[in-house]
C-alpha cells in the first residue's frame, strides 16, 4: 500500500487543480440534490422542480466545455469522466417517487459517480485551451503555462519571461501580418530552445499558402558527417551525379560557408537534447540552409573543389530516406505497421539471439499496475518466455535493439532488466515538485532473478531512442553483460508528458512534461541539464566511417545489427 499511496501522491501533485475543483463542484451539487430528494419526495411539486434541478450538474459541464474545450475538441477525451457523471445524475430520475427504484439507481450513482471523480481528480490533465485569444495574448498563456507546470524548469534553468522578451516581437509581427506560418515558426524557435525532446509542437496552416524556415527542400543528396569531420553526399539521385556528386563525395561548402559553419549557424535549432545529436542531426537537416537553389561546393574526381547551382526538386524523398536508414530502418517508414513488430523476437544466425523493443506498451494492465505498485510480474513472465524460447533454438548472446524506441512505461523496461542480473538495484523514482525542488514519493527498482546474468548482450541505441527507451538504455548500460553501444547518444529525455497548449485559432499545439520520474538522487532521470552534455552515453562508439557510410546509404545494410554481431562473436 506504500507504493501505491506513494503513486497516487505522485499523480495528485501533478494534477490540474482548476478542474479538479470543477469536479468536487458538480459532485457537491449531486449530494446536494440527494439531500433535496429526501425532503422533497413526498411534494409533488419540489418534486418536479427536483427533476429539473438534476439538470444543473450538465448545465455547469455544459459551461466548462465552452470553457475549456470549445476550439480544442481534441480536448474532449480528457474531461469525458466527469462529464459522465453530470450524464449519471439523470440516472435516478425517471425512479423518483418509487422508493425501491429510487434507492438501487441512487446507490449505483453514488458508487459509480465517485470512482470516476477519483480517477479524474488524480490523472486531471494539465491542458489548456487558448484558442479564442490572439497570437500574442496565446503566446504570453502559454509562457505562464509552462512557467507554472514546466517540470523541468530549474533543471534546465529556463527563464520563461526572458523567452517570451526574445520572441514576442516576432509574434507581434506574425499577429499584424496575420500570418498563421510565421506565428507557428515563432513558437517552435521558443520551444527549441527548452532542448526537450518531450517538448513537441503541431502547427496547423495551409502549407501551400505561407513558408517557414522548418520548411525541407531536396537537392537530390543529403549531407551526413563522419567521425573524422568530412562531410559527404549520401542518397544521391542521377541529376547531382551528372554534375559530379556521388554517394561519398565530400561537401566543403554551402552557399560559399564552410559546411560545417552552415550547418551551425544556419540551420535552425530543432531542439536536441544532447548537443552532439544535434550537431550531428544539423549536418543532416542543410536542406533547411537553402531555398529554390543552393550553392554546393565539393571535392570532384580530379581531387580539386568545384562549386554548382542546385535546384529544389520538391518534395522530401531524399530527406527521408537518408533518415530512415541512418536510423537503422526501411523506407519508406510506417510507424504503426512497425510497431506491430514490438517485442519481436528471433535469431540472427545459430548462435544470435534478437529482441527489438520498439515501445514500453502500456495497453495491458499489469503495464499500469507496474507503474503504480512496481509489479511487472506479467511482463516479466512475457519477456521469461520470449528469452526461453531463443535458448531453446541455440541462443548464446543478444542483440537488443532499442533504436528508435518511442517510450511509455519505464516498468517495462526494469522486468526486462530483472531477468539480465541477480542484484536489486534502484530504477526510478516518481516524483513531485515542490518549491523548484525534487522528491520522490514511490521508488521503483530492479529485482534480479538472475536468470541471465551470464548472457552477453549488446543493446543498440540511437538519437531517435526516447522517453522510456532512454531508460532502458540507462538501465541495461547498469548491467556488466550488456554492452549499450551506438552511433549516437540517446535522446536525452524520461519525465512523464501531459502539459498541453492550444494556442490561437487551434494553430499551434504544444506538448511539454509535467510529471517527475528521477533517479537515486532524486534528480531528473538522464534529462540533460542546460550545458546538453549526455548524462547517458552509449557505453561503446560505433565507429561512423566512409565504409559505415556507405553500407548503410548506399548498400542499405543495417551496419550497426551486423557491427553488434561481430562484437559479441569476438567478446
Amino acid at each position: 500500500m506504500k507504493m501505491l499511496w506513494g503513486s497516487l501522491r505522485h499523480l495528485l501533485a501533478e494534477a490540474n487543480r482548476t478542474h479538479m475543483v470543477w469536479c468536487g463542484a458538480i459532485l457537491l451539487i449531486m449530494l446536494i440534490l440527494a439531500v433535496l430528494y429526501h425532503s422533497w419526495k413526498n411534494d409533488t411539486e419540489k418534486l418536479r422542480l427536483w427533476r429539473l434541478l438534476c439538470l444543473i450538474p450538465m448545465i455547469v459541464c455544459g459551461v466548462h466545455a465552452y470553457l475549456y474545450v470549445s476550439g480544442a475538441l481534441m480536448f474532449l477525451g480528457g474531461f469525458l469522466l466527469m462529464y459522465v457523471i453530470s450524464i449519471l445524475q439523470l440516472l435516478p430520475v425517471p425512479f423518483a417517487g418509487r422508493d425501491i427504484g429510487y434507492k438501487i439507481s441512487a446507490v449505483l450513482t453514488g458508487i459509480l459517480s465517485c470512482l470516476c471523480g477519483a480517477y479524474f481528480c488524480i490523472s486531471s490533465p494539465n491542458i489548456f485551451n487558448h484558442t479564442r485569444e490572439s497570437y500574442t495574448d496565446s503566446f504570453h498563456s502559454l509562457v505562464q503555462d509552462m512557467d507554472r507546470t514546466y517540470v523541468l524548469k530549474e533543471w534546465k534553468e529556463v527563464d520563461f519571461h526572458a523567452l517570451e522578451e526574445k520572441y514576442m516581437p516576432l509574434v507581434e509581427q506574425a499577429e499584424k501580418e496575420q500570418n498563421p506560418a510565421k506565428f507557428a515558426e515563432t513558437i517552435r524557435m521558443f520551444s527549441s530552445e527548452l532542448h526537450d525532446g518531450h517538448v513537441a509542437v503541431d502547427a496547423d496552416f495551409d502549407s501551400e499558402k505561407y513558408t517557414t524556415i522548418y520548411d525541407p527542400h531536396d537537392y537530390g543528396f543529403v549531407t551526413v558527417k563522419l567521425d573524422n569531420g568530412d562531410v559527404i553526399a549520401v542518397c544521391t539521385d542521377e541529376n547531382v551525379n551528372k554534375l559530379g556528386i556521388e554517394d561519398g563525395t565530400i561537401i566543403t561548402k554551402w552557399n560559399g560557408k564552410p559546411v560545417l559553419q552552415a550547418a551551425e549557424e544556419d540551420v535552425p535549432d530543432l531542439g536536441e537534447s544532447v548537443k552532439s545529436n544535434a550537431d550531428t542531426i544539423a549536418v543532416m537537416n542543410l536542406h533547411l540552409a537553402g531555398g529554390d537553389t543552393v550553392n554546393v561546393s565539393f571535392i570532384d574526381s580530379n581531387g580539386e573543389e568545384k562549386t554548382v547551382t542546385l535546384s529544389d526538386k520538391g518534395g522530401v524523398e531524399s530527406v527521408f530516406t537518408a533518415m530512415a536508414l541512418f536510423r537503422g530502418l526501411e523506407p519508406p517508414v510506417d510507424m504503426e505497421k512497425l510497431l506491430e513488430n514490438n517485442f519481436d523476437t528471433k535469431m540472427l544466425d545459430e548462435k544470435c539471439g534478437y529482441l527489438r523493443v520498439l515501445e514500453e506498451d502500456s495497453d495491458e494492465y499489469s503495464y499500469y499496475a507496474g507503474y503504480l505498485m512496481d509489479d511487472h510480474s506479467k511482463t516479466r513472465e512475457m519477456f521469461r518466455e520470449k528469452l526461453n524460447r531463443l535458448k531453446a533454438q541455440g541462443m548464446k548472446y543478444l542483440v537488443i535493439d532499442i533504436r528508435n524506441n518511442m517510450g511509455d512505461y519505464d516498468d517495462i523496461a526494469i522486468a526486462l532488466c530483472d531477468l539480465l542480473t541477480d542484484q536489486d538495484w534502484y530504477g526510478q523514482g516518481l516524483g513531485i515538485r515542490k518549491d523548484g525542488k525534487y522528491f520522490s514519493t514511490a521508488d521503483h527498482g530492479v529485482h534480479g532473478t538472475g536468470e541471465f546474468v551470464d548472457l552477453q548482450v549488446v543493446a543498440l541505441t540511437n538519437y531517435d531512442c526516447a522517453s522510456a527507451g532512454d531508460g532502458l538504455s540507462l538501465y541495461l548500460s547498469k548491467l556488466p553483460n550488456v554492452t549499450v553501444a551506438g552511433m549516437n547518444d540517446h535522446s536525452g529525455c524520461d519525465q512523464e508528458t501531459g502539459g498541453v497548449s492550444v494556442l490561437s485559432d487551434g494553430i499551434v499545439t504544444v506538448y511539454y512534461p509535467t510529471d517527475l520520474v528521477l533517479d537515486e538522487k532524486n534528480e531528473p532521470n538522464i534529462d540533460t541539464k542546460s550545458d546538453r552534455i549526455s548524462r547517458n552515453p552509449v557505453e561503446v562508439h560505433i565507429p561512423f566511417d566512409y565504409e559505415a557510410a556507405m553500407k548503410i546509404f548506399r548498400d542499405r545494410e543495417d551496419y550497426e545489427l551486423n557491427w553488434a554481431i561481430k562484437y559479441l562473436e569476438n567478446n
